[in-house]
């Protein structure tokens, strides 16, 4: 059955055990803890090791399990190295990044890949999983790259991110695109978006069925294509003036509809 999942980057503003409060509170499954730098450090990865236990506690204590966990860029290799150990220590299947570089630079894609085979041979060893997905920008940030990335690395741990939002940014039907990489496919990334936009928009139009993209109809084809992997609600652009109260809402809203969702499609 799919697992639904909070990132802890809409929570930016708190401590990781309110985040983990309310996420548990909202009814999901898990956590994909952040430890994008310059963002979101619920996991300071300089300083892992003095967190590991109390975090394993955190989610513990809120009947929570961790899903997966957030870097951001590919770029620092050293600091991706750190992730998998940490991820392997605490007990996160999933790392997830960006691609990096930028869309339409042969160079970047090259480099990008390159990077993804050699960095997902390393997460193998340490027996976790490294996922990239498309990206509004960069390097890879469509189906067609993607698919390319997909045919040029070959280790078992390496897989496919599938953000609709991206997608549908992108100029794609996230629904139509999702078959063809369902095959790599091992964390979804989830959240709506009014328009094709470059931008994310606001936090609340973030929240599933707020917006423009079919999700259902992405729900259903998730389950028609036989993915049981972690379903994370992402939202970003969190800021100091939004309340508590405000961040559980779209938890709590999205929750409800995915839920609903996936029930009706027999998923959960």
């Amino acid at each position: 059955m799919i697992k639904l999942g909070v990132n802890s980057v809409l929570f930016k503003e708190f401590d990781f055990a309110t985040a983990a409060r309310h996420i548990a509170l909202s009814g999901y499954d898990g956590v994909e803890i952040s430890a994008i730098q310059g963002m979101c450090e619920h996991l300071h990865l300089a300083r892992w090791q003095e967190q590991a236990a109390e975090l394993r506690t955190i989610a513990q204590d809120n009947g929570l399990s961790f899903l997966s966990m957030e870097l951001g860029s590919i770029k620092d290799e050293q600091r991706l190295l750190t992730a998998f150990e940490a991820a392997a220590e605490i007990g996160i299947p999933i790392v997830n990044i960006g691609p990096g570089g930028k869309t339409g630079v042969e160079e970047d894609v090259q480099r990008s890949i390159e990077q993804l085979q050699r960095m997902s041979e390393k997460a193998e060893a340490l027996g976790v999983t490294l996922c990239v997905k498309a990206h509004i920008g960069q390097a890879i940030h469509d189906t067609p790259t993607t698919l390319r990335a997909m045919s040029e690395v070959s280790s078992s741990a390496f897989g496919i991110d599938m953000d609709p939002s991206h997608i549908y940014r992108a100029n794609e039907n996230p629904e139509e695109a999702l078959p063809a990489v369902i095959s790599r496919v091992k964390h979804v990334h989830i959240r709506d978006c009014k328009g094709r936009e470059q931008g994310p928009g606001p936090i609340e139009l973030q929240a599933c069925g707020r917006g423009d993209i079919n999700l259902f109809a992405y729900c259903k084809a998730m389950v028609d294509n036989g993915y049981d992997g972690p379903v994370v609600l992402e939202v970003i652009g969190a800021k100091p003036e939004h309340s508590l109260a405000q961040i559980s809402i779209i938890t709590a809203e999205t929750y409800g509809y995915l839920n609903a969702c996936l029930k009706q499609l027999g998923a959960r």
